[in-house]
């Protein structure tokens, strides 16, 4: 019986012990990131039967079963999916943003005003060299203006393409790791610590991943992750302890086509889809821009070519270029205005050539042509900004709701400290016992 009693103790005592240095492991990791509360299986060490007792139930202690993760597999995709909406939605707004303020910042709008208005007052007196000489500036400022923007948007276009390939470079390494954590999950013992901690790296890895990309994630019976990469239909990015490698590639009007091992395939979440995303509204707001630099050029232009110079010569084009890139002054004198209609003596005062490129200028719209592009760049900005406050509302909620789940309470560990230590000590006190008895039995005569 005493025997009995020691061996049974000791396995008490042993399980205690475990719960313990679990339960300590769970405090010291309250504050950790990724981390899921574990805690002891104990189960009863049993055996049945016996000489002439077939049928008896022989309780022989207590073990440890395994180690249990305090994890939930829906929350944790919620959390995923949500985590990877709300980096895609404040990736594009952050682009939106930039292409925003580059168009703002360079006052082509105003600037393109101030040509328009600065006709108008050369209108007054065609003849006057300041008033020709602040039209030309006018006409070079507006000019400079489109040159800024075009400069501006080419510099939020580099910064995109850098952002989302640094994205690419860390989803490359993001997912050899988890190719790693496969590996080993595969060698890891059931229910035991190692696996415990192989499970909170594959965990948070795919959190990290969603954030980049929009994925689809699956396990096996070894709690191996496969991940398709562009949708549950998409491509396999990881499987086993293989990791493909995602590539992007610019294109002329500087979007991103990407590849998975040299194969297309489509990124439309995550931070890098959310990058892709703005790279493409910068291509229609640059297009745009280039649209409405060339109307202008073309504009003013034919009414040049339509009128009379000071001297009396058929105007010469004001503008050179195509686009907002490349638009800049011809020349640079006052005197090149073509303000008096063709054929018109030198220093005709008359200003008709003045009055119909004015009314081109005002009847195309150029100056309502840019309004509008300011406004949709704005517009796309306020809608975005709802929309990535909303998503990322969303993601705060998922994981509040899987930390409450899954995170560490230290009042119940602080209980589990104080229960636990007691059983440590109950057993100790049993094998006492036990050795007591020993000696009481020996010492019988």
């Amino acid at each position: 019986m005493a025997s009995d009693l020691l061996s049974i103790a000791r396995s008490g005592a042993r399980v205690a012990r475990g719960a313990l240095e679990v339960t300590a492991q769970n405090i010291a990791n309250a504050a950790t990131n990724g981390y899921v509360r574990r805690n002891v299986i104990i189960e009863e060490v049993s055996a049945t039967g016996g000489l002439l007792k077939a049928g008896d139930i022989s309780l022989s202690g207590a073990r440890i079963g395994g180690i249990h993760r305090n994890a939930d597999a829906f929350r944790q995709t919620e959390v995923r999916r949500t985590a990877g909406e709300a980096a895609r939605g404040g990736a594009e707004l952050q682009g939106l943003e930039n292409i925003e303020s580059a168009i703002e910042q360079s006052r082509v709008y105003d600037l393109t005003v101030e040509f328009e208005a600065s006709l108008l007052a050369l209108s007054a007196d065609p003849t006057d060299p300041s008033l020709r000489a602040s039209t030309m500036a006018a006409a070079g400022n507006m000019a400079s203006g489109f040159g800024i923007a075009a400069t501006s948007l080419t510099a939020v276009g580099e910064g995109l393409r850098f952002d989302a390939g640094a994205a690419l470079d860390e989803t490359n390494v993001i997912t050899t790791e988890l190719a790693r954590v496969n590996i080993r999950m595969a060698r890891a013992g059931d229910d035991s610590s190692d696996r415990a901690t192989l499970l909170d790296q594959r965990d948070s890895l795919l959190e990290k991943l969603a954030g980049r990309a929009d994925i689809s994630t699956s396990f096996n019976s070894s709690g191996m992750a496969e991940v398709r990469v562009g949708g549950a239909t998409g491509p396999v990015l990881v499987s086993g302890g293989t990791a493909g490698t995602l590539a992007a590639t610019a294109q002329a009007d500087g979007t991103l086509d990407f590849t998975l091992d040299g194969a297309a395939v489509t990124l439309a979440g995550g931070a890098i889809g959310g990058k892709g995303q703005a790279l493409e509204a910068l291509a229609i707001r640059r297009d745009a821009l280039d649209i409405a630099a060339g109307a202008i050029i073309a504009t003013v232009n034919a009414a040049q070519a339509g009128g009379a110079a000071l001297d009396g010569s058929t105007g010469a084009a004001l503008f050179s270029g195509s686009g907002a890139s490349t638009i800049a002054l011809a020349f640079t004198a006052g005197s090149g205005l073509a303000t008096a209609p063709a054929g018109s003596p030198a220093g005709s005062t008359l200003a008709g050539n003045l009055t119909a490129m004015r009314s081109a200028f005002s009847g195309n719209g150029h100056a309502q042509a840019l309004s509008d592009l300011i406004f949709a760049a704005s517009t796309d900005v306020a809608g975005k900004r709802v929309t990535s406050e909303a998503l990322t509302s969303i993601a705060s909620a998922a994981q509040i709701a899987l930390d409450q789940q899954s995170g560490v309470d230290l009042d119940q560990e602080a209980a589990n400290l104080v229960r636990f230590q007691q059983a440590f000590q109950a057993s100790g006190r049993a094998m006492q016992v036990a050795a007591d008895l020993f000696d009481t039995i020996l010492g019988i005569r």
